[in-house]
């Protein structure tokens, strides 16, 4: 009952934060948001007692949008002091975001204690070895495909972003492999100069 409650409280946490993702018109609040989505799913596969991919979870993708967030914020050319004028105006949402993301892991924590969990594992029960057997047998094309999928993802991100610019200099190793002794060398005939 008491695990059954919290997996509804932190459902509702993920759905909200999630909707505030795409409605915040703050890229800050936006990018809190997504951190706090992160951390409530994070919750959600702890309760599932995965905790690799809890760990993942927070691991990669909490860094990797707070790094994609530096980068945007550094692409746009943010006035840096209007952001730090704006520190004290984000601060109530931030410490919002951090107490809910607290309670959820003190909940976990707690859950664990209170001894509201289900059938203990067997002996010697890795959830990451499942989690890899399942993956690359039961569902190994589904992986593929996925794998597939993204790699024509970055090709088609390099290819929309890549352009050519006239005042840069690159060889060309076609042209450099054509090229014959005579049209490089020239061989001048000097007269000798007696002393």
């Amino acid at each position: 009952m008491f695990e059954s409650a919290i997996f509804y409280a932190f459902g509702a946490v993920l759905l909200l934060s999630g909707i505030r993702v795409v409605t915040a018109r703050n890229p800050v609040h936006g990018a809190l948001f997504l951190v706090l989505a992160f951390f409530t799913a994070a919750g959600l596969w702890l309760l599932l007692r995965a905790e690799f991919l809890a760990i993942a979870l927070v691991v990669v993708y909490v860094g990797a949008v707070m790094v994609l967030f530096l980068f945007v914020v550094m692409m746009l050319d943010i006035n840096i002091e209007r952001v730090r004028e704006g520190f004290w105006r984000n601060l109530p949402l931030a410490l919002v975001v951090g107490s809910i993301m607290v309670a959820e892991m003190v909940t976990v924590v707690a859950n664990h204690y209170w001894g509201a969990g289900g059938a203990p594992a067997p002996a010697r029960y890795s959830n990451t070895k499942t989690l890899g057997l399942i993956l690359y047998t039961d569902y190994a094309y589904a992986f593929e495909i996925a794998a597939v999928i993204l790699l024509v993802a970055i090709i088609a991100a390099i290819a929309l972003t890549l352009r050519r610019r006239k005042d840069t200099r690159a060889q060309e190793p076609a042209a450099q492999i054509r090229v014959r002794r005579e049209d490089r060398v020239r061989l001048v005939a000097m007269p000798v100069e007696k002393e």
